[in-house]
């Protein structure tokens, strides 16, 4: 008797410091799979859920805010580890220089909202330049804007010529990117400069790309020695690094290195997958199996040149098929979009495209919101949990069975507040 009455208490007590309860149908334990029905989940004003509890019997005080969601299943808010908020897909190849340099900030504050919106709550955002996203996650987290989120990287370090550097000009117009290395040496310095001002994350280009010009998509462009020099200097500092690495050789020298994250992972061999599973901490596969529909259809619509088009459907099946393998295999995935190539806000159209390359609906979920967490070392979100943030997805019906009910979620949570 005395542990039930010393148990209500201490519900009684976070409840009464909560700032507002959120109430629905069912929440989806993303560890378990399982559904926990009838929550009343109070979250604290910093943002932090403090204890949930049965919406029947629970009692909560006038003071105490109330979000209902009656007939809603809810979710926790979704992570999305590869966005590039201040990039827009309806602008590709050479239209982006008819635009300022600020241009690309002031779209990536749209851009923030209609990835909140969509319910993607926090976002790895893997590359962009002068610091933008940087700046993007200070206004977010001062709540200047709306948006989610954002652990940046800045500039994406690269080799010169390389996918990372500035490519499609001629020499009298040569621009080298202020991220472009060419020695261990040069990379270890990057790393530090990167995190002097303000990344969180270190994206690094290990192979070539479908929009860089004039390079192999698959042609590795950083030598492990590099690579090494970077994954070590970052995890000096506590960071982790993501590799973007489309060609085997790069996504295996990657591995070797120590890389956290793999990015598109396009043309792994069997034995490179089995490599990453036979690595002592894991290495994280982020692959953007969705935008090929949108970066087919549009086609040079958008500015796309054609090189680039022929390089996306050169790979863009094999993608999937190593993304089908992967899952076969065990190899630990993480939801990662590249939106930015294709339009915001859309990122929750990949659901379904995992699901019909191999994956259960519960597993493209947990792909998006309990690995991810555990790719980012992050114990505050991707789960609803107390002391984690109340970062919550609203959704009417089940989307373990029906995962396509995630592209346009009924209400999205962030840390308390209704956003949508």
């Amino acid at each position: 008797m005395r542990s039930l009455l010393l148990a209500a208490a201490l519900l009684v007590s976070s409840a009464a410091s909560a700032t507002t309860v959120v109430t629905a149908d069912r929440y989806l334990d993303v560890n378990s799979g399982k559904y926990v029905e009838h929550p009343a989940i109070f979250i604290a004003d910093d943002g932090h859920i403090t204890s949930i509890a049965d919406a029947r019997t629970v009692r909560w005080g006038a003071d105490v805010k109330q979000v209902n969601l009656a007939g809603k299943t809810l979710l926790p808010g979704f992570i999305d580890m590869h966005v590039h908020l201040t990039s827009l897909a309806e602008i590709g190849g050479y239209q982006g220089l008819k635009y300022t340099d600020s241009f690309w900030s002031a779209v990536g504050v749209a851009n923030a909202v209609k990835t909140l919106a969509a319910g993607f709550t926090t976002v790895r955002n893997v590359g962009s330049s002068e610091f933008q996203d940087v700046g993007l996650k200070e206004a977010i987290d001062g709540g200047w804007i709306a948006g989610p989120r954002i652990i940046p990287a800045a500039y994406a370090i690269g080799a010169t010529g390389g996918h990372c550097d500035e490519s499609g000009l001629p020499p009298s117009y040569d621009k080298k990117s202020v991220s472009a290395v060419d020695s261990p040496q040069e990379a270890r310095a990057k790393v530090r400069w990167l995190h002097k001002y303000g990344a969180e994350v270190i994206k690094i280009c290990a192979t070539g790309g479908v929009f860089s010009l004039g390079d192999s998509v698959g042609g590795q462009q950083l030598s492990l020695e590099e690579m090494k020099a970077i994954a070590d200097e970052a995890h000096m500092l506590h960071l982790r690094v993501a590799a973007h690495a489309h060609g085997d050789e790069g996504i295996h020298d990657a591995i070797l290195a120590g890389i956290d994250t793999i990015e598109h992972g396009s043309l792994a061999s069997d034995a490179t997958l089995k490599l990453a599973l036979a690595r002592k901490q894991p290495i994280w596969f982020s692959m953007d199996i969705y935008n090929d529909d949108y970066i087919v259809a549009t086609g040079t619509s958008n500015g796309t040149e054609q090189e680039s088009l022929d390089k996306e459907k050169a790979i863009a099946l094999k993608q999937r098929q190593t993304f089908q393998r992967g899952v076969q295999l065990g190899v630990p995935m993480v939801f990662g979009s590249d939106a930015g190539v294709y339009p915001h806000g859309n990122n929750g159209k990949q659901f379904a495209k995992m699901v019909e390359w191999g994956m259960t609906p519960l597993q493209a979920i947990q792909a998006a919101t309990r690995n991810a967490s555990q790719a980012l070392g992050r114990d505050d979100v991707g789960s609803i949990e107390v002391g984690r943030y109340g970062d919550l997805v609203a959704v009417t019906g089940d989307p373990t069975r029906d995962v396509r009910l995630l592209e346009k979620p009924d209400a999205v949570v962030k840390g308390g507040e209704l956003v949508r």
